[in-house]
């Protein structure tokens, strides 16, 4: 979820699939130098239990893809992609085959296979129209975990995975027993266009401090209706954000942390969580972004050095339930860690000298690429903890 102020629009990285180009890719002269990708195959069958797509691409000679996989547009443009990408997916002259499945409402949808190249490009192939019949449920990803966890076991509880601290004490932490107005700012972040709000990510989105609240041990975000009007014209919701920049602390992350969050995910449609990074227009990690219309799916992101995937999980991803999420800031490769189990590497890092502050918070999409809240009823998010380790 880019979240430069210079883009007016959410870029497609992982968490959002390129722009519909109907026809197949655009010839531009990059895109016509060798080597040439081509869709030679894309079906799709639609059973009682969802639907499953079929996609083969082949290329003039061997390239790698940063991902690869079936997008998915419904007739108003809304992004329902097949949740199952293909992270450096090598593609040669014999052909690359990959399945993916979801379940779909009853209509007709376009769907194209899609790829990010190693320059950090979308590329779209020839597109179909997929018709779904009968099902009204809602878009639901495979419980399938893609990618496959590596074969190590979940950390006991209150433990973190072996290897990827020198200490099991955190060198910062917040475990929520009250907030801390020291180390956190809530009213304001530099990664919002004006401060605090930012229409221009597709976000309903509307700082407000009274939005965060604490007690039991766990921080709440609440977002709701407010009577703000965003510049594009729409409605905004209040809605809580903490983060570590401006603060009297002023912590930061560093190349070599690892970050460990325990939270509840939210259940109302819009909802929009994330834990992730910021400093100067840049410097964003996502330890995740979850949507409950991809109800067991998070978002794994590196905007620094190119990198991330959709990861998929039924059991241990699902609206209203807990999940720990940890990310290891590597200068070679940042991990991700679901329950303590290692889920994806992406071999690129953070470099050397890489540092961020945090930010945790409770976005709103405003239904660009998943639906905006329907109603008026409020939607929380829940943090039990917060902690880094080095």
């Amino acid at each position: 979820m880019r979240r430069t102020l210079s883009t007016p629009a959410r870029i497609a990285a992982l968490t959002a699939a390129p722009a519909l180009l109907l026809g197949g890719v655009a010839a531009t002269s990059a895109q016509a130098a060798t080597p040439r990708v081509s869709e030679t195959g894309l079906t799709a069958t639609t059973t009682a239990s969802g639907t499953t797509a079929k996609l083969t691409v082949t290329s003039s000679s061997c390239v790698t893809f940063r991902s690869l996989g079936v997008a998915v547009r419904d007739a108003a443009g809304n992004n329902l992609d097949f949740p199952q990408w293909h992270s450096n997916a090598r593609v040669c002259s014999g052909g690359l085959t990959l399945t993916a499945s979801r379940q779909f409402p009853a209509g007709s949808y376009t769907m194209f296979g899609a790829y990010l190249d190693t320059a950090g490009t979308w590329h779209n192939l020839a597109a179909k129209t997929l018709t779904v019949g009968g099902s009204s449920t809602k878009p639901t990803p495979a419980p399938t975990p893609t990618p496959t966890p590596s074969p190590s076991t979940p950390a006991a509880a209150g433990s973190i995975p072996a290897g990827v601290a020198s200490s099991s004490t955190p060198i910062w932490s917040d475990e929520f027993n009250s907030l801390n107005t020291s180390r956190w700012v809530s009213s304001t972040t530099t990664s919002y266009q004006y401060g605090n709000h930012n229409p221009s990510d597709n976000k309903l989105d509307w700082l407000d401090p009274n939005d965060v609240s604490v007690a039991n041990g766990v921080a709440t975000f609440t977002a709701q209706p407010s009577s703000h009007t965003l510049e594009n014209g729409k409605q905004a919701w209040t809605t809580g954000l903490l983060t570590t920049e401006g603060s009297q602390e002023g912590f930061q992350v560093k190349t070599g942390d690892y970050v460990e969050s325990r939270m509840k995910l939210p259940t109302g449609q819009g909802a929009w969580p994330a834990l992730w990074t910021w400093k100067n227009g840049n410097g964003e990690i996502d330890s995740f972004e979850y949507h409950p219309d991809n109800p067991n799916l998070l978002e794994l992101t590196n905007h620094v050095n190119g990198g991330g995937t959709y990861y998929t999980n039924a059991n241990a991803i699902k609206p209203g339930g807990w999940v720990t999420i940890g990310t290891k800031y590597g200068a070679n490769s940042v991990d991700w860690y679901v329950n303590g189990v290692k889920v994806y590497s992406d071999n690129t890092g953070v470099g050397a000298n890489w540092s961020a502050y945090l930010i945790l918070n409770l976005s709103l999409s405003a239904g660009q690429y998943h639906p905006a809240p329907s109603g008026s009823t409020p939607i929380t998010f829940s943090v039990d903890y917060l902690r880094v380790y080095h």
